[in-house]
């Protein structure tokens, strides 16, 4: 049995909690989004200062969690390098996702890539602002098979989570990403903050690869956490093909570590 946890870590601003989850959780696989890495910061905690909005980010989020996962590999694929501040001073921070695979599955094949835009290295540029995603094809030896996971953080658009042309087009690249590395006879897992709604056309496109969303499909009403105060209670999925045996799945109501409910599934 695999365990895989998916989460927007929310940049660690509820740090010592999501610490102890991840731990605790004892997963295989952890999909991470909303991470920030900053070799040399001055500081264990940043701000994020962007037209009026202030959020406090851990500096170093992926190396402490690859801190306390030792038995993990971890991956970090940045989309942005901008400034964080302690303080007055501008720091320079890179942002994006993070994962991290136990160390007894061996990655065979991997992908790194931006479905919306591209790396901007001096500043984290317009919205809407790039977004990358990461596939891996991992052999799984207790069990004796292969299996890829994709994970996406998808982009954010000011006017909301409906359909759109540029939603389109990263769901189309989420697509050929995964076709890069994933083998159709074999169990697929694609998961990740989306920020779509349960009707998106993303769901038919990613269903042509036989996906079936765990969310919507097991009539889980709500991905986010009392962190989280506006209406549209989701954005965070996980689709799996046919041939994954789900033993256990739950968009995961305590405790609470992010704005967004943690996504863990449990499978052969």
């Amino acid at each position: 049995m695999l365990r895989i946890v998916s989460l927007n870590a929310w940049g660690g601003q509820l740090h010592a909690p999501l610490m102890r989850y991840l731990t605790e959780a004892d997963a295989d696989v952890i999909c991470l989004q909303e991470v920030a890495r900053t070799p040399g910061s001055p500081s264990g905690w940043l701000a994020y200062r962007d037209h009026g909005v202030e959020l406090q980010q851990r500096a170093n989020l992926f190396d402490e969690i690859r801190a306390v996962l030792p038995g993990h590999d971890g991956f970090f694929a940045p989309t942005a390098r901008g400034d964080l501040f302690d303080g007055d001073r501008a720091v320079p921070s890179e942002f994006g996702l993070a994962t991290f695979i136990r160390s007894s599955l061996t990655v065979i094949a991997q992908a790194q890539d931006f479905v919306h835009g591209a790396f901007s290295p001096h500043g984290w540029g317009p919205h809407p602002r790039a977004r990358n995603a990461h596939c891996l094809r991992l052999f799984n030896h207790e069990d004796g098979f292969s299996m890829t996971i994709a994970q996406m953080h998808g982009l954010r658009d000011v006017a909301g989570k409906g359909d759109t042309p540029a939603r389109d087009g990263q769901t189309k690249a989420l697509i050929e990403l995964i076709g890069r590395v994933w083998r159709r006879d074999e169990r697929l897992i694609v998961c990740g903050d989306f920020n779509v709604l349960p009707d998106s056309r993303m769901f038919g496109a990613l269903g042509q690869l036989g996906l079936t969303d765990l969310i919507t499909s097991r009539g889980h009403p709500d991905t986010r956490t009392s962190y989280y105060e506006k209406p549209g209670r989701f954005a965070d999925y996980m689709l799996v093909t046919p041939d994954v045996e789900v033993i256990r799945f739950d968009a995961v109501a305590r405790p609470e570590v992010s704005d967004h409910r943690a996504l863990l599934l449990e499978m052969r």
